[in-house]
């Protein structure tokens, strides 16, 4: 017998000898079914295998009651023909190998008879008076134990997957601005440096990857994310960013004043449900903003909230604007930026803004922004709002409601 064994075997009899009501740590009783299911959930933690925790299944379906007692022995005493059967067939030597796993685990103790057989006593009464087998109350001694290492281990699975889904959103986000930047951008050179980093850090994440594996492919995601959109930003000059925000707002800039003037009046759009929306088709067609037109001048524009609202409910698009967001001028112009790394192209931006008005486009790229990870082609869902905006029932109102508080 090891060390260890010894010494959790020596804890399952002080454990025993605590009165009842005691300050022992260890619950009296617990629910055989939920023990289990803690253990396979920390079963790595432990260093047990699937194989051997159905085995010490088998073993609790022996036990008739549901509860297993900490201070009382709770022998079973199936023959390994029996436990193979409730084991699936596990074959014999199979079977003892995982037997001794338990012990050595110290979640079973073994109970030998004086011939070595499995077998109960039992009194005049008809009550087992003495049992040879397994005893399984190690279990609930360790409850305590078993249930902590079940949270930690949950906890820890919670994080890995919350670093894998990371891993894949950063893999995703810079794959479509190095994808823009060789299309729109000049300097190649740069960007196909960017996809070779980028091809290097893209292979498959092993379902064994640890932790400390995927944190550092996150980390060198992280900062190459960082050099990409530097990079995008920086390539386009500061005489083509004007220009975009001249062709943006020509000629409207008088019209742009009067949507922030009239943004805490009849411009906001009424606090109806899009259920109302799809209820009443012309609704779209009531709250466009008659002073406003999009870029064809033959279409209204979209009314819009106030552009501080607008922030509030779309904080992302803030860190994409080389000087901040200080006006609609600003929004428009960093959302013509921002569709490239969505994906978007610039004949569905074009049609957004002839069907919606500039801002209302603006508005909506910055709340497809907000919710990138979720939307599996921004592209295609801008189009889509698009032709529900040319048919008069699109407005920016719900899409905003959903993203505040």
């Amino acid at each position: 017998m090891t060390r260890a064994l010894f010494v959790q075997q020596e804890r399952i009899r002080q454990a025993r000898d605590i009165p009842a009501g005691g300050n022992h740590n260890s619950a009296a009783a617990v629910d055989k079914w939920q023990i289990l299911r803690a253990l396979t959930e920390a079963h790595g933690h432990f260093g047990l295998t699937d194989r051997t925790l159905s085995v010490l299944d088998a073993l609790c379906s022996f036990h008739p009651e549901r509860e297993l007692e900490a201070t009382a022995e709770t022998v079973v005493f199936p023959s390994n023909a029996e436990l193979s059967i409730r084991s699936r067939g596990m074959a014999g030597a199979t079977l003892r190998r995982h037997l001794a796993a338990l012990v050595q685990a110290g979640f079973i103790i073994r109970r030998d008879s004086p011939n070595g057989k499995r077998y109960a006593r039992r009194g005049s009464t008809g009550a087992i008076e003495d049992a040879f087998g397994f005893d399984l109350s190690p279990l609930a001694v360790r409850a305590a134990e078993i249930h902590s290492a079940a949270e930690q281990a949950m906890a820890e699975a919670r994080d890995h997957m919350r670093l894998r889904a990371e891993i894949t959103i950063h893999l995703r986000d810079i794959a479509k601005t190095v994808e823009a930047g060789e299309r729109e951008l000049a300097e190649p050179t740069v960007w196909q440096g960017f996809r070779q980093r980028l091809a290097g850090l893209s292979g498959r994440v092993s379902r064994a990857a640890d932790r400390q594996q995927l944190r550092v492919r996150l980390d060198a995601l992280v900062r190459l994310r960082a050099e990409v959109e530097k990079s995008w930003l920086d390539s386009i000059p500061e005489e083509a960013l004007q220009d975009q925000q001249e062709e943006d707002m020509s000629g409207n800039v008088v019209h742009f004043e009067r949507h922030i003037q009239n943004s805490n009046t009849e411009s906001f759009i009424d606090k109806g449900s899009e259920k109302e929306m799809k209820q009443t088709p012309t609704m779209g067609a009531r709250t466009r903003n008659t002073e406003s037109k999009t870029g064809d001048g033959n279409r209204e524009a979209l009314a819009v909230p106030g552009l501080g609202r607008v922030l509030a409910a779309c904080p992302a698009i803030k860190d994409f604007a080389k000087h901040g967001i200080e006006s609609w001028r600003d929004l428009v112009a960093t959302a013509g930026l921002v569709r490239a790394m969505l994906g978007v192209s610039p004949h569905a931006w074009d049609q957004a803004r002839q069907a919606m008005g500039d801002l209302a486009a603006a508005v909506t790229v910055a709340a497809i922004l907000e919710r990138a990870e979720k939307i599996r082609s921004p592209g295609g869902y801008l189009r889509k709002l698009t032709a529900r905006a040319e048919l008069g029932r699109f407005n920016v109102e719900p899409m905003l409601k959903a993203l505040e508080p």
